[in-house]
Formats: structure tokens, C-alpha cells, sequence
């Protein structure tokens, strides 16, 4: 079993994770519960994991991170977008 597919599953489900928050804030138009601090620290930390992944040749990691940092980047947005 190759154990990248193991990081593809992983990296998949903390993604979606994003997903229904996402939503949310998409239906409600509302964002004050959204802490901004939280998700730049986040981001950092995802944009760090892809970094890692790059150096390790891992495209599990690279993936599912850069899919992670557009959601996070998509709420940026909508807290922004809906002050």
C-alpha cells in the first residue's frame, strides 16, 4: 500500500472540513463569530505545511493543503466581503 494515499485521505477529510463553515458564512452572510486572527495564523501554518510537502515530495500534502488554503482564502473573502 502506497502511503501516500493514507495523506490523500487525511488531507481530504481536514479539507472538507472547511466545507460546511464555508457554507455557512455563504448562506447566513454573516461572519462576526469568524475569528480573522485564527485563520492568518491557519493559513500560515497550511502555507508552511505545503512548503514541507514541497521539500518532501509529497503530493498529498501539497494538494490537499493548497485546496485547504482557497477555502481559507474564500473566508477571508466573505469577512471582508460581509463586515
Amino acid at each position: 500500500m502506497n502511503i501516500e494515499i493514507i495523506g490523500f485521505i487525511a488531507g481530504t477529510l481536514t479539507t472538507i472540513s472547511f466545507l460546511p463553515q464555508v457554507i455557512t458564512i455563504w448562506k447566513t452572510k454573516s461572519t462576526k463569530d469568524i475569528s480573522f486572527s485564527m485563520y492568518l495564523l491557519f493559513l500560515i501554518g497550511v502555507l508552511m505545511w505545503i512548503l514541507y510537502g514541497t521539500l518532501i515530495h509529497s503530493y498529498a500534502m501539497i494538494v490537499t493543503n493548497g485546496i485547504t488554503v482557497l477555502l481559507v482564502a474564500l473566508i477571508f473573502y466573505f469577512k471582508i466581503k460581509y463586515k
